[in-house]
């Protein structure tokens, strides 16, 4: 099942909303701001019933683990930094700053294997074209001082 958007946001001068507490300079806000949060939720709706127990919204297991990806961290580390940073809550789709943890770590585990490869090639396809042209190099850095040298 999936979890339900909240709609019931209201913004108040006393308490102003974790994107108007944000620098907005920032790349990773930046970047949250340009991720296709319904494109993740129409693709990996499928794999969601209408019964049991509601799972944790697409937005923030997708942005786990692109955060993941994007400062090599394991799972249990992403979990525990979220806490930690208003940029990566933001970046995950939480319109207040949390003070606890977003999930459990094996939800990735569960999630990854929810969505399968094809999933997981999605999210890296969506993040490649959010750089557009700026991430298509037009010269090859081969290093081959890691391979195993013949020589006897």
């Amino acid at each position: 099942m999936q979890a339900k958007a909240s709609t019931t946001y209201q913004s108040c001068f006393l308490m102003p909303s974790l994107s108007e507490q944000l620098d907005p300079r920032q790349p990773l806000k930046q970047l949250a701001d340009k991720l296709p949060g319904a494109e993740f939720e129409s693709a990996f709706g499928k794999h969601y019933s209408a019964e049991g127990r509601p799972a944790k919204p697409v937005r923030l297991m997708v942005g786990l683990l692109l955060l993941k990806q994007m400062f090599n961290l394991g799972d249990e580390t992403a979990v525990a930094a979220w806490v930690q940073n208003p940029y990566w809550q933001y970046f995950c789709g939480c319109a207040d700053f949390q003070w606890s943890l977003p999930c459990d770590p094996s939800d990735l585990v569960y999630f990854r294997d929810r969505i399968g490869e094809s999933g997981m090639q999605l999210i890296l396809k969506v993040s490649a074209q959010l750089h557009g042209k700026k991430i298509q190099e037009t010269e090859v850095v081969v290093d081959t001082t890691v391979q195993e040298k013949n020589i006897t």
